[in-house]
């Protein structure tokens, strides 16, 4: 609508009350339009997108729908330009028959986020029908000894229509015999009567054909019809009469069946028969009066009949006609007005919609969750319902409208403590005793993405020994996840680095779904004791989260390298140790030592050795150290001994199986003369490589007391910070217990040169006592 800026005062105050109206009906929460009935269909409504204040773009993406009570295929709405158009046919008689208001109330629902609106649309009566009378002709016989102003109760018409369309007026053919009377009441209802303006002459004119009209006020009019045919007879000459006209009487909706409503009491001033009187009810007589009530000709008494019902029928017109059993029968007419009382005999009904669920846990305070609606058949205080929501948290109703709620979300949720709540609506009258009913809904909470995998450790040691099998099975990691679904499924992968020259993923990999770890390559001890790494598990949720644990993957040593000879007797039996020894010394003389090492660690690198028989049994005047390799002599040598001796030296580790090997000592034994120069010569060949010897001797034994006291060291630090832990934490306490597993084979785990160094000392090695490791993790 335009206005004229140079408009006067007028259309200024007109244009302020409308937008004053604009802004009571946006505050209000609810849209109101109109509409006439029997529109066509595509008729404009209203901008229904425009008046809730939503944008034509976001009809689609928030999922607009209109709901309504009852036939919800009325109205419908143009998501393309927000337009609210009348879809199929509206009849306002067959949607609220002779109500005078008559609405389709909408519900329009919009999500992300929801919001509820409340739209009413008026349906406007035409004047689409016409009046109509109970017959098409009706039969009247009067007496001729009638005397005029006789009035002869008429059936008016109905109209379906409501307002000015129902409301009719009556007109008869032109009579000189009879005049209409119409009279209103309080009930807004019409009276007809037909009144004899002067008597009747039977010989004269038989019988009277007159058109009774009924026309309504619509536009344009519409009107109906009735033939009366009025017979003169010669009878009676009193009819029985009523002392009111109209009689009011009200009954509770609950009366027992044959509970009296009303004793008519007519009079006939007639003698006999012709003052005898029969009640009944005047025809046609509406199936709904027949169904509730039920008339005694005799007595005139009047009782329900059946269940009255408030809440189908609250009123009840009931015309009564009372006839004597003259020649020629006269009859009396009134009418009883039955008001129906209503009582609270109707509990309160729920219902539960639009749904949103699942609800993800993390949505915000004040999401709606749902939508209820209550509803009380009976009316005034029994009809008036409050509804109460348990359990209280985390949801709450909040009243949205009269008789609706929203059911929204009144705390933070979380599916790993509760994912599941089982919510009751009870909805309550007013009425005394009050009525209630329930209505239950399932909430569910759907998960999100808010717990990362968790490990029972944060870290593992693993023993595996070596030469395994390329893609043996070593440990298998598990991470758990709080979270479901695909937030809770978790998968893992190694946290790449770099081992010395090499990519950790060319020694180890684990397997995404499993988290076992497996080796890809045999492993040397010789190469690599401790290989440490960290694996990552990662769940499938948006966005991904995820943690590590940390691997300390020990290589056990095995026995597979044998003893190998140092350096002057290195290279095998083919090469032999050559000395020379005088014969001049005594017992217990050192004449050579045979060196040898192994590749192995521990137990496997301590190495022993044997002397072998000669050949022929014959007795050796030597002997070897078993754990120095020291050749010397178990007597003084004498001329009766071979002058050249050959010893075969047995040397062996011991591992399991033991692997050895032997070395050839050629000794030269020469006289007394010629001992300067042999003990130069020892003093070159054996007193060198002895001090020399010496001097590994004491390294070794300072290697062994260091690693052996860092390691008792480091298992009293170990114990310490455990047991100091919180017991969640601590080994010590009730918490989980933390996976430490130790080696069997001592603290012999040393580098290549350590072990070098540890073959050249002398004497047995002290032995470690350590704790057995679980044949589980011997992998």
């Amino acid at each position: 609508m335009l206005f004229s800026r140079r408009g006067g005062p007028g259309t200024r105050r007109l244009l302020f009350s409308l937008l004053l109206l604009a802004a009571w009906k946006a505050g209000s929460g609810q849209v109101h339009y109109s509409v006439p009935e029997e529109a066509k269909h595509g008729t404009f409504v209203g901008r229904i997108a425009q008046d809730l204040g939503l944008e034509l773009a976001e009809l689609v993406p928030r999922l607009f729908r209109v709901a309504s009570k009852g036939r919800g295929d009325l109205l419908e709405v143009n998501l393309q330009n927000g337009i609210l158009f009348v879809n199929s046919r509206i009849d306002r008689e067959e949607l609220c028959g002779r109500s005078l208001e008559c609405s389709i109330h909408l519900e329009v629902v919009v999500e992300r986020p929801l919001q509820v609106f409340h739209v009413e649309v008026e349906v406007k009566d035409i004047n689409d029908n016409p009046p109509v009378f109970p017959e098409n002709k009706k039969r009247i016989i009067i007496a001729e000894s009638r005397p005029p102003e006789t009035r002869f109760p008429l059936d008016g018409a109905s109209d379906a229509d409501v307002g000015v369309n129902s409301a009719l007026t009556y007109r008869m053919d032109a009579s000189d015999y009879f005049a209409l009377d119409t009279q209103h009441n309080r009930q807004q209802t019409s009276s007809l009567s037909l009144v004899l303006r002067k008597s009747l002459d039977r010989e004269e004119i038989q019988e009277h054909r007159l058109l009774l009209t009924a026309t309504d006020g619509g536009k344009p009019e519409l009107t109906g019809t009735v033939q009366l045919l009025i017979t003169v007879l010669d009878v009676n000459d009193n009819a029985p009469e009523f002392d009111k006209f109209i009689y009011k009487v009200k009954v509770l909706e609950n009366a027992f069946n044959g509970t009296l409503v009303f004793k008519l009491n007519a009079t006939d001033p007639d003698d006999g028969i012709n003052g005898d009187i029969i009640y009944s009810f005047r025809r046609p007589v509406s199936p709904a009066v027949l169904n509730a009530f039920i008339i005694n000709p005799n007595s005139g008494e009047i009782r329900t009949k059946g269940k009255l019902d408030f809440e189908e029928e609250k009123f009840y017109e009931i015309s009564v006609e009372a006839v004597d059993q003259g020649n020629i029968p006269l009859a009396g007419h009134c009418t009883i007005l039955v008001e129906i009382l209503d009582i609270n005999d109707n509990a309160p009904e729920v219902a539960i919609t639009s749904l949103s669920l699942p609800v993800p846990e993390d949505a915000q305070v004040g999401t709606v969750i749902a939508l209820v609606s209550v509803s009380d058949r009976d009316s005034g205080t029994n009809g008036q319902v409050t509804c109460l929501l348990t359990p209280h948290v985390p949801f709450k109703l909040v009243s949205t409208f009269k008789n609706y709620y929203s059911l929204v979300l009144d705390s933070a949720l979380d599916r790993e403590k509760v994912s599941h709540y089982e919510l009751v609506v009870t909805a309550r009258d007013g009425g005394s005793p009050s009525l209630s009913s329930t209505a239950s809904v399932s909430v569910e909470v759907a998960d999100v993405n808010d717990n990362a995998p968790v490990f029972a450790q944060p870290e593992y040691t693993v023993f595996v020994k070596e030469n395994n099998p390329p893609g043996r099975h070593i440990f298998t990691v598990s991470a758990r996840d709080s979270d479901a679904q695909e937030n809770a499924r978790v998968s893992y992968s190694l946290v790449e680095r770099r081992v010395g020259e090499r990519a950790l993923s060319s020694y180890v990999s684990v397997h995404a779904g499993s988290g076992q770890v497996s080796a890809l390559q045999p492993l040397d001890h010789e190469e690599l004791e401790l290989l440490q790494f960290q694996v990552s598990a990662r769940d499938a949720g948006e966005p991904p989260l995820g943690s590590t644990v940390t691997l300390r993957v020990f290589v056990l040593d095995e026995n597979d390298n044998a003893p190998a000879l140092l350096p002057p007797g290195a290279g095998g039996e083919g090469r032999a140790l050559s000395e020379l020894v005088s014969r001049s010394v005594g017992a217990g003389h050192v004449v050579a030592k045979v060196r040898a090492v192994d590749g192995d660690s521990g137990y496997n690198a301590w190495l022993s050795y044997e002397l072998l028989p000669a050949a022929g049994g014959a007795r050796s005047p030597f002997r070897v150290g078993l754990y120095t390799g020291e050749i010397s002599t178990t007597r003084a040598l004498d001329e009766a001994d071979s002058p050249r001796q050959r010893l075969l030296v047995l040397v062996k580790d011991h591992g399991e199986p033991a692997l050895a090997v032997t070395a050839t000592v050629l000794l030269s034994l020469v006289d007394s003369a010629q001992a300067p120069k042999a003990s130069s010569g020892m003093l070159a060949g054996v007193a060198g490589p002895e001090v020399a010897l010496l001097d590994v001797n004491v390294y070794l034994i300072i290697a062994i007391c260091a690693v052996s006291s860092l390691l008792v060291l480091t298992l009293i630090l170990y114990l310490a910070l455990r047991c100091s832990a919180p017991p969640t934490e601590s080994g010590c306490g009730r918490g989980k217990p933390v996976l430490v597993c130790s080696s069997a084979v001592g603290s012999w785990s040393y580098s290549q040169q350590r072990r070098q160094r540890a073959a050249l000392g002398r004497g047995r090695p002290r032995r470690t006592s350590w704790p057995s490791v679980p044949a589980y993790l011997l992998v």
